[in-house]
């Protein structure tokens, strides 16, 4: 039998979507307001699901307070009213859009989850737009 768990989770976070290598003015006619140089900020909202066999002994796919904690570790602590761009290494030299923090948080997920597991991601950066990966 094959289950889907999910959890939610929440961070608060700045942004600024630009890239360095081009001019304030092609930023901004691709990102608007959004190329901000004193940056901007949501509340995303994530949930992550886990799809797997349930295990016969427990009853579970996984633990749901195992994958609380791997979320917390790896994305609500690093990144949680942090300033993307600044804070947090992974977007150094990674523009922070939607899906490319989506995708920085399945691999940050993928590693803590065993291989037999699928793993997605959904995040939300406001009520109407949001993103998913499913590692593909």
């Amino acid at each position: 039998m094959i289950v889907t768990i999910s959890r939610k989770a929440h961070f608060n976070a700045a942004h600024r979507l630009y890239r360095k290598d081009w001019t304030f003015e092609q930023n901004d006619a691709v990102f608007g307001k959004c190329n901000n140089p004193n940056f901007h900020g949501h509340n995303y909202e994530l949930i992550v699901s886990v799809t797997g066999a349930v295990d016969p002994e427990t009853g579970f796919v996984m633990d749901a307070k195992v994958l609380a904690a791997i979320i917390k570790e790896e994305v609500e602590d690093p990144f949680d009213h942090k300033n993307l761009n600044v804070d947090v290494a992974e977007f150094e030299n990674l523009n922070p859009t939607a899906e490319n923090i989506a995708v920085v948080i399945w691999n940050k997920i993928r590693k803590k989850i065993a291989s037999k597991f699928e793993l997605e991601v959904v995040l939300y950066e406001t009520p109407r737009n949001f993103v998913t990966y499913k590692g593909l």
